[in-house]
């Protein structure tokens, strides 16, 4: 028996870096993975080898800042599966297009930030928590970026906005909804090489030499897998006392 078997999990951001490997880890601990993805489809090698595993994948178009997307993609895990057991907020990230500074910030510029990384999960949120209700309880999984706490200046002001506003909507859904059993967290990733860096060229020495100061722990840049396990334990019965929690998995980059 898996950690997850039996589990309805809904992974935005799934077609890649950490959200493809909570959606391949999750399969192989026994969960139905409704693997939602934007512009990139979920890779076909990575769909024929979950058919090997204990649970299965089903791939689903999922722009997270559509609320029609969000109607359509928890109405399909309920008609197929029945229930969702649990929402993995992964899917974010900032465009270099959008200005760092403030002063020079457009409209466009924080619409698209706060759309992706913060409009996105609580509409996630919004139709879950109904089938969550039905179902006696669930778990919700918020990404945050330990970039943004304390911010290193390198991302845009909205970015950061958006990643703080994460943490008071896990804690403000986390108290309001306790009550019904739904466990609401947040994981802060700190610097992970994923297939988006991959392409750039830099290797991952490269990239960990970049954070030996700001990550002391080894190897300063790390692989996607280790978040994908801390949304496991999020996941899992393991974590059924845990609510409203902020768990950097970062290599100390917080401290």
């Amino acid at each position: 028996m898996g950690r997850v078997s039996g589990k309805v999990v809904i992974i935005t951001g799934a077609a890649s870096g950490m959200g493809l490997a909570a959606s391949m880890l999750f399969c192989q601990e026994g969960a139905t993975v409704i693997a939602g993805y934007n512009r990139t489809p979920f890779p076909e090698d990575s769909l024929k080898k979950s058919l090997d595993m204990d649970g299965e994948i089903v791939p689903a178009k999922l722009t997270v800042s559509s609320e029609e997307d969000w109607k359509k993609t928890t109405a399909m895990a309920v008609e197929k599966f029945g229930k969702i057991d649990v929402l993995i907020n992964n899917a974010g990230g900032y465009s270099p297009k959008c200005s760092i500074s403030i002063l020079e910030a457009t409209d466009k510029d924080w619409y698209d930030m706060l759309a992706t990384n913060l409009v996105g999960p609580a509409l996630g949120i919004k139709y879950v928590i109904p089938e969550m209700l039905k179902n006696n309880g669930g778990s919700i999984i918020n990404t945050s970026s330990s970039s943004a706490y304390p911010p290193d200046m390198h991302c845009p002001s909205s970015y950061y906005a958006a990643k703080g506003g994460i943490h008071s909507l896990t804690k403000h859904i986390a108290m309001e909804y306790g009550k019904n059993n739904i466990r609401v967290n947040t994981i802060v990733p700190g610097a992970f090489y994923t297939g988006g860096i991959q392409k750039s060229g830099l290797t991952q020495e490269q990239m960990a030499a970049l954070y030996v100061e700001k990550a002391p722990l080894p190897p300063h840049a790390s692989d996607p897998i280790n978040i994908a396990k801390g949304y496991l334990y999020l996941a899992s019965d393991d974590s059924k006392f845990v609510t409203g929690a902020k768990i950097a998995i970062d290599g100390g980059m917080t401290i």
